[in-house]
């Protein structure tokens, strides 16, 4: 499907340039960044999860076996 959209013109040159690095088009690059999004919006785990940790940067003992 073909559509027309309005984007920032640096937002567009830094993905022209991303496209040209990795050979890919902008199309590709646009269709990737909106499944990602939508992956995260239907993956409850696209949020930080927050991790306790003790001051010494271990993990809190009673989060050791937690998964």
């Amino acid at each position: 499907m073909k559509i027309t959209i309005e984007i920032n013109d640096e937002l567009f040159a830094r993905v022209q340039q991303v496209a040209g690095e990795e050979k890919a088009s902008f199309s590709s690059l646009a269709e990737r960044g909106l499944r990602l999004v939508l992956q995260a919006k239907e993956n409850k785990s696209g949020h930080w999860k927050w991790i306790p940790v003790t001051s010494d940067g271990s993990l809190a003992r009673e989060y050791q076996n937690a998964t």
